[in-house]
């Protein structure tokens, strides 16, 4: 399967160079600061709050120790039966003194006594007493040769205290964290459902804003472009002077990934303001007016801590336009968050040192009330970076590690087409961590082609067991690609063959591109068509049957071929008409066709006329090296990778001196015997899981 340029792989984000996480808090910061009204009373709450909560543990250990010392209770003549069973047996039934309170008697039992009362609470049993025969009964006990001592009063205001104690404590808790935060839920400080309210953002003050225009780049018109706010926001009387205004709002327009986020923290780290960011999707909760409130609150922050940058990541979330159908009307959330924002932009003065910028990669769907003058007026568009941005990015980024000096970043940033900066970094960073697995003390070049690879078509499989005759049938297919690639003039040059598995593909034919191309002619779509064949006609001549690796390739040969004819205009047929799909004003495509059913039937007779002619031109150039096809074809089966220079040899007829598959099967297994015995290791290490005895390919 050839390599496809793929310009919406772009979805990773490109602040490698370097983030500081933001000061939550503190001067110009979301929420409250230390010095900022309602603080006070919301830190003597809380200190009371501890207070009641460490009240109530105590009073629920006391309840707990009070219901362990818990007694049975026994009528009179109960408990005056066990003092006679006392006094007959010699002193069985009571362990010690009977202890007399002043509204009651208790005793504790002996484990053979307890048992026969079903084994009251802690072997503790009571009978109640009153003043008047409180002596009496002692009296008796007494007589009976019972022991008896006389506890001092004042229990009962303590037992009081530790039944109720509890429970009031538990209301004072529900008072002060529940009704009180009730009661300043309009919004104000403190108030439990006012924090809905309040914005969510973070804020990155100077003293933390390490990040320059320095560490941003390959986007340098993007960098021309926001130095002119930087010298507002350093100098404002400058632009005062003359009576101009400097673009309240800067729209950053680009792919996920280009460095939108990074440049403008840059901006802010250049201007030396606080940066303020948050995110569309933060300002949408499940209460309605709840976005519309979190903007307010944001800029009345941003207006406190001016010169400052207010940064809108993702405002497609909330930007999109209205009217479309899909809302539901006038009080619809998102609705009114948006209208809040522009709002607030329109309520900007000229002395107001603020910049908005935001960031979006769906600029055709915002509203057109927040893109017209006034509000977001100044675009800027963060492309990707060509091979010049590219090597820039991989140089900034080649920095953080250690690099042989053999390294070619420009030869690494040629084979990086539509690569965004996110990707770049990905590749550094993964190209390290291969090396660091290997043990090498540099990062050398190989390292780097296998992390763009991965980056792009995922890893290797290099222990997925294929069998020999579908090796057979990919080898020749990737030698189709590679043939095809090899000789056509119009293609991109050949860079790599390998019929290792990777991702889905089960080979890859890898091209390296000249020079970055941002038109395309039609004889280099033709090329980029011969090149998709190539691969099914080569399978075709060397086995005689067809298979269904191929489809891949079949569409994207389709796509080219309807594209050409029915958008590009390249069918004189046709002529220079647009017969695609088109959209409407509203951004939606259109469902009905605007031809009639005789126009698309000859579309579709120019678009097979098109895949037959080039098919049958890709089946005579690989007839006519059929030679070098083959032979190609077992050196992949013998080597499994092979560079464009090792290709160029076997055009030539001449042979590889690089080692083998096996050779280096051999090698491994050389390095898996013991010192002696000469036999392998019996753990198998390395070993392929799936077949007994063979080991994982070392390409």
């Amino acid at each position: 399967m050839p390599e496809q340029k793929d310009p919406n792989n772009q979805d990773r984000d490109q602040n490698a160079n370097g983030r500081n996480k933001p000061r939550q808090g503190g001067p110009g910061g979301s929420g409250r600061g230390p010095n900022q009204p309602g603080n006070g009373n919301f830190m003597s709450r809380g200190i009371l709050g501890w207070v009641l909560l460490g009240g109530l543990a105590i009073a629920l250990l006391l309840l707990m120790s009070n219901q362990q010392n818990q007694a049975q209770r026994l009528t009179h003549n109960e408990f005056y039966n066990l003092a006679e069973r006392h006094r007959d047996e010699g002193g069985g039934i009571f362990k010690e003194a009977v202890e007399v309170r002043d509204d009651r008697i208790v005793a504790e039992l002996t484990e053979a006594a307890a048992g026969e009362l079903d084994s009251p609470p802690n072997n503790r049993v009571y009978t109640t007493i009153s003043t008047d025969t409180k002596a009496m009964f002692v009296m008796n006990l007494r007589e009976l040769g019972v022991d008896v001592e006389e506890s001092p009063g004042g229990n009962a205001l303590w037992s009081l205290m530790i039944m109720w104690g509890p429970v009031l404590l538990i209301i004072l808790l529900i008072y002060f964290f529940v009704f009180r935060s009730l009661r300043g839920a309009g919004g104000g400080p403190g108030g439990m459902l006012g924090n809905f309210s309040r914005s969510k953002h973070k804020v990155m003050n100077k003293e933390h804003s390490t990040i320059r225009l320095n560490d941003v780049a390959g986007i340098e018109e993007a960098k021309d472009e926001v130095n002119e706010i930087i010298e507002f926001l350093k100098n404002p009387k400058k632009f005062q002077r003359l009576g101009g205004r400097v673009p309240r709002g800067v729209l950053l327009i680009g792919s996920p990934g280009c460095g939108k986020t990074l440049l403008a923290k840059a901006v802010a780290g250049e201007a030396e303001v606080p940066f303020f960011s948050i995110s569309g999707s933060d300002f949408v909760e499940m209460f309605v007016g709840v976005g519309a409130s979190r903007v307010r609150d944001l800029f009345k922050q941003a207006k406190e801590s001016s010169p400052c940058i207010i940064f809108l990541d993702e405002i497609d979330a909330v930007g999109r336009k209205r009217g479309s159908g899909f809302s539901s009307g006038g009080h619809d959330e998102r609705e009114q968050t948006l209208n809040a924002i522009l709002v607030e932009m329109d309520g900007f003065d000229s002395s107001d040192q603020i910049i908005v910028m935001a960031a979006t990669n769906r600029a055709d769907v915002l509203d057109p009330a927040l893109t017209r003058p006034g509000r977001f007026d100044r675009q800027i568009h963060v492309s990707l970076p060509d091979i010049k941005g590219r090597m820039e990015i991989l140089k900034v980024h080649s920095k953080k590690i250690k690099v042989s000096p053999d390294v070619n970043l420009e030869r690494l940033a040629r084979g990086t087409p539509m690569f965004s900066g996110a990707d770049l970094a990905a590749i550094i960073n993964e190209a390290a961590i291969i090396a660091t697995m290997q043990g090498k003390e540099f990062v050398e070049q190989d390292d780097l082609e296998e992390a763009r690879d991965k980056v792009k078509w995922g890893r290797a499989r290099k222990s997925h067991k294929i069998e020999e005759d579908e090796k057979k049938v990919i080898a020749y297919h990737e030698a189709g690609h590679a043939i095809v690639m090899f000789y056509d003039d119009d293609s991109e040059p050949l860079h790599k063959v390998t019929i290792i598995p990777r991702g889905q593909a089960l080979g890859t034919t890898f091209m390296l591109p000249e020079k970055d191309k941002h038109i395309i002619s039609r004889k280099q779509l033709i090329a980029q068509m011969r090149v998709c064949f190539g691969g099914r006609i080569a399978e075709e001549m060397c086995t005689g049957d067809q298979y269904n690796g191929t489809a891949g390739d079949i569409r994207q040969a389709s796509a080219i071929a309807r594209a050409m004819v029915t958008e590009y205009g390249m069918s004189e047929k046709m002529g220079f008409l647009l017969y695609g799909a088109d959209e409407n004003p509203s951004g939606y495509p259109v469902s009905e066709r605007s031809y009639s059913d005789d126009t698309a039937r000859m579309i579709d007779e120019e678009v097979k006329s098109l895949i037959d002619v080039t098919y049958s031109e890709t089946k005579q150039l690989l007839k006519e090296h059929y030679d070098q096809l083959d032979a190609l074809a077992k050196a992949l089966l013998k080597y499994e990778t092979l560079t464009y220079d090792e290709v160029s040899k076997i055009m030539r007829g001449e042979t590889l001196d690089k080692a083998t598959v096996s050779d280096l099967l051999e090698a491994e297994r050389e390095k898996a015997k013991p010192a002696e015995g000469g036999t392998i290791r019996p753990d198998n290490a390395g070993l392929d899981n799936d077949t007994p005895g063979a080991w994982p390919s070392p390409a």
